[in-house]
């Protein structure tokens, strides 16, 4: 079939023979293309079909293990959560106790600051006065530092039993996450 210029018109019976040509190569075209599709979903198909009985048990085993290291996660994070509860009731118990030992020793240094005052008032002589107020300022000095030494020991016995939950879960994190890598 020769091209005619485009001024040139087209004979009916001509056109007629182009049109069914075409049709036939597009339907061959999709044919082809539809066959291709539906081996290439054959062989995805027939791969799963093959592959999945293989890979179920390991996939099965890999989600239980999974499951178990999630598990184990949430329940070694709730003891977390228990030790720091655990190690601010300490604190918070020894903190009190440490307060009323000031406070207790406060009380105490105040009567005998008292006690002196009123020996002060019936006083007859300077020297006596004197005596009084060295007393005091002695005793006090010494209260003070024994104090000073009981509230450190103290301190520092909280702080050691503070971090005793707080340690021991650091320690079973080390022996148990530590082993792992």
């Amino acid at each position: 079939m020769a091209i005619k210029k485009s001024s040139e018109a087209v004979p009916a019976v001509e056109a007629m023979e182009v049109v069914p040509a075409v049709e036939n190569v597009g339907l061959k075209a999709i044919t082809a293309s539809g066959t291709i599709a539906e081996k290439t979903a054959d062989a995805v198909v027939g791969a799963s079909v093959t592959g999945f009985p293989k890979t179920h048990p390991e996939v099965k085993v890999n989600m239980e293990k999974m499951m178990k290291t999630a598990e184990e996660m949430v329940s070694f994070s709730q003891g977390n959560l228990e030790a720091f509860a655990k190690s601010s009731q300490i604190w918070a118990a020894g903190v009190q106790d440490l307060g009323k030992s000031v406070a207790a020793t406060a009380q105490a240094q105040m009567e005998q600051t008292v006690a002196t005052m009123k020996a002060l008032a019936g006083v007859k002589s300077l020297k006596e006065a004197i005596d009084l107020q060295s007393n005091l300022a002695r005793a006090s000095v010494e209260k003070v530092m024994a104090e000073t030494g009981k509230i450190t020991d103290a301190s520092l016995k909280l702080a050691e039993q503070t971090m005793a939950p707080i340690t021991a879960r650091v320690t079973l994190a080390m022996e148990k996450f530590g082993r792992a890598v």
